[in-house]
């Protein structure tokens, strides 16, 4: 078994009251929870079932964790 390491943007859902990841590696695969610990728990699981699920229907997968970057940006808006 070999590990991989992700990087994940996460974020609180002020609307929906949870946090949300994404995966930007892997699609944008997303998920979320209630409280940030479990957002990252559902999140490795995802991970773990995109593995499953591109092995067995053969699709190829990243074959290295490529680097996010996230930018703040000011914008002037009316």
């Amino acid at each position: 078994m070999t590990n991989r390491r992700f990087q994940i943007v996460l974020e609180w859902d002020a609307e929906e009251h949870v946090w949300v990841t994404y995966v930007p590696a892997l699609n944008y695969l997303s998920t979320y929870g209630d409280t940030r610990e479990e957002a990252l728990a559902h999140t490795q699981e995802a991970i773990v079932g995109y593995f499953e699920a591109a092995a067995k229907e053969g699709i190829a997968v990243p074959s290295s964790d490529t680097e996010a970057e996230l930018i703040l940006i000011e914008v002037a808006v009316a």
